[in-house]
Order: structure tokens, then C-alpha cells, then sequence
């Protein structure tokens, strides 16, 4: 499985359909193509300058975790971790394709008080595998 790594191949998948949601996260997919890519400067493409977003025939995968919706970078990272590890484990039920899961709506901080505590994280986590189980049946 890749990581999404550029803002472009973020915005591609996050063009794509929604295939799952949970409470907190949604499941975007979009097909593998090669399409060209805009030039950095925006201007139009060129022929010969065109490049592949996803230059890997591969499942690819990115997380997006916003600031609006957990506050603290350790709360974010965990939750990107727990997506990551989560990920992993259904990345054989997925065809080739690339995936976003986004963060969609804030994790109580009454509930949650710590920042990357132990209930959380399983919380996280079982609403990931929830999410990743939805998405594996979407046709």
C-alpha cells in the first residue's frame, strides 16, 4: 500500500465518490488513471511535461485529520496512526484504487479529555474498522 504524499493527489481522490461513512470519518475513493497533472505554476498542461499522479499501479492511501476538528498535533497524529495501522490490515479487500479518510466532525473533548488517552485511540479504532468494513463492500 502507497501514501498519498502531494496536495494534488489529495484533491484527485477527494473528487472521487464518498463510499463509506461513519460518525467521525468518510471514505473517499477515486480510480487510478493517468491523467495529467497541471503544471505547479497552474498554467495549462504540456504534452510532453505530463506526469502520472499515482505512478504505481498500487492501493494508495492518505489520511486527513484537520485542525478545525482536533486541536492538538499529538491528537492528530494518533489519529493518523491508528488509521494507518487499521488501513493495513484491509489493504487485501481493496481493489487498486486511491483512498482518503477524513476526518468530518470533532471527537468530545468532555469525553476525551487527554489528548491521545487510551480510550480514544480505541474509539478511533474501531470506528476506522467499522468504516474500513463499509468501504470494502462498496460496490
Amino acid at each position: 500500500m502507497q501514501r498519498l504524499q502531494t496536495r494534488s493527489q489529495f484533491q484527485a481522490v477527494l473528487a472521487g465518490a464518498i463510499v463509506a461513512k461513519t460518525t467521525h470519518f468518510a471514505l473517499h475513493r477515486n480510480a487510478l488513471d493517468a491523467r495529467p497533472v497541471p503544471t505547479e505554476s497552474g498554467g495549462p498542461v504540456d504534452a510532453l511535461a505530463a506526469r502520472s499522479l499515482f505512478p504505481v499501479q498500487d492501493t494508495w492511501l492518505g489520511a486527513m485529520v484537520p485542525k478545525r476538528w482536533a486541536k492538538r498535533a499529538v491528537t492528530r497524529n494518533a489519529i493518523k496512526r491508528q488509521i494507518y495501522t487499521v488501513s493495513a490490515d484491509f489493504s487485501h479487500q481493496y481493489p487498486e484504487a486511491a483512498y482518503v479518510v477524513r476526518l468530518r466532525r470533532d471527537f468530545s473533548r468532555t469525553e476525551f479529555v487527554s489528548a491521545s488517552s487510551e480510550p480514544l485511540k480505541q474509539a478511533v479504532r474501531a470506528e476506522v474498522q467499522a468504516l474500513m468494513q463499509a468501504g470494502a463492500k462498496a460496490p
